[in-house]
Parts: structure tokens; C-alpha cells; sequence
């Protein structure tokens, strides 16, 4: 029986990292930015799984995800480290948001709608402050070129700000509106 749970847990990271990379090609066009970045949805599939499968789900799957973009060549990679850092670290700690998984299914069963945002949005925060981190950091060291007279760090901040700030709102929303009237979504069958 531990074999099957196992495979399970793989063929679930894999649909959904799978399910990600696809959400990210398809939003990809909606505020595509010029050095890389864009409004996406690929956050939902990695917590979606990290909801269902604690940290280390959420974090396997992130891992999928810019493993993914790298091997499809869907990136904006002008350096290794830069690379490492955009897609693998970036996408991996989305799946940090699994460190609520607990307080997530305590709150989805039964339903209780205001703790159930309140862990959810903690969630998704968490990621995307993570996710944005490595971008910037990313950003200030490879892409300074394009900071100008500002300084390199407020400039790679502010622009990775531009499209994680609505990727984290959207992503939110969406994941409040798919949990609420869909707990199933997260909950394991015994």
C-alpha cells in the first residue's frame, strides 16, 4: 500500500506541474514583460498540490514546473546561475505554500470560509514573496543593464513587483473561488 501512495503522490506532482507549465504558457501573453516575467496562473497547480500534499508536494511540483520551462525552452536565460535562480529556485519555492497544509484542510473540513481565505492568502503570499526574492535577486545581478542611473536592486524589485503583485492577487482569488466550491480539490480519498 505505501508503494501505490507514493506513486501516487508522483503521478500527481507530475499532472499538476504538467497543468502548470500549460497555465503559464497560456497567460504568458497577458503582460508579457521585456527581460522575462509575466502575470501568470502557474501558482495554483503548485499550491493546489501543496494543499494536498503538505511542503513537500507543493515544492516537488514547483521543481516540475521550471524544469518544465527549461527543458521546452519556454525561459529568458542569459546566465546559469541566472537561469538556476528565475526558474528552479523561483518556481520551487512556490510550493513553500505546502507549510499550511494543516491549517488549509482544518479549514476546508468543514468548511469555514474566513480561515480557510485567511490560510489560503498566507499561503500564496508566502510563495510569491519567495518566488519574487529569487527573481530579484536574479534580476539585480544579471540584468543590471537596465537599471540605468537607479539603483540595480530597487530596479529589479520594483519590476519584478509589476507582475508578481497581480499574479499573487489573481492567483488568490482564483484558489479562494476553486476551494470554496470545490474542497475535493485538496482532499485526499482515504
Amino acid at each position: 500500500m505505501q508503494t501505490n501512495t507514493r506513486l501516487v503522490f508522483l503521478v500527481e506532482a507530475a499532472i499538476l506541474g504538467a497543468i502548470a507549465f500549460l497555465l503559464d504558457l497560456l497567460t504568458s501573453y497577458i503582460g508579457k514583460m521585456p527581460q522575462g516575467g509575466s502575470i501568470s496562473l502557474a501558482m495554483v497547480p503548485v499550491l493546489i498540490m501543496g494543499f494536498r500534499h503538505g511542503i513537500k508536494g507543493g515544492l516537488l511540483t514547483g521543481f516540475l514546473l521550471g524544469l518544465l520551462q527549461t527543458i521546452m525552452g519556454y525561459t529568458t536565460i542569459v546566465h546559469p546561475v541566472q537561469g538556476f535562480l528565475d526558474y528552479f529556485v523561483a518556481f520551487t519555492v512556490v510550493g513553500t505554500g505546502g507549510i499550511f497544509y494543516k491549517q488549509v484542510q482544518n479549514a476546508i473540513n468543514p468548511l469555514n470560509k474566513g480561515r480557510l481565505i485567511v490560510y489560503v492568502a498566507a499561503a500564496a503570499f508566502l510563495g510569491s514573496l519567495l518566488r519574487f526574492a529569487a527573481h530579484t535577486i536574479a534580476g539585480a545581478v544579471f540584468f543590471a543593464e537596465f537599471a540605468g542611473d537607479k539603483p540595480v536592486l530597487i530596479y529589479s524589485a520594483a519590476y519584478n513587483a509589476s507582475y508578481m503583485v497581480p499574479t499573487f492577487i489573481i492567483c488568490s482569488i482564483i484558489l479562494v473561488l476553486m476551494l470554496t466550491t470545490s474542497k475535493s480539490l485538496i482532499l485526499k480519498r482515504k
